[in-house]
């Protein structure tokens, strides 16, 4: 299992905040640009 620390990482474009790689976008992560839903309607 990895540290939190040791996954990859992006800044949200909404908002400006890091947020860490997740298991559920492990085959888009490429894709993934906000950190949530919530940031994501609010573009």
């Amino acid at each position: 299992m990895r540290k939190k620390a040791d996954l990859p990482s992006k800044i949200c474009v909404t908002c400006g905040r890091p947020f860490a790689w997740r298991k559920k976008w492990e085959k888009v992560w490429a894709e993934v640009k906000y950190c949530s839903d919530r940031c994501r309607a609010g573009k």
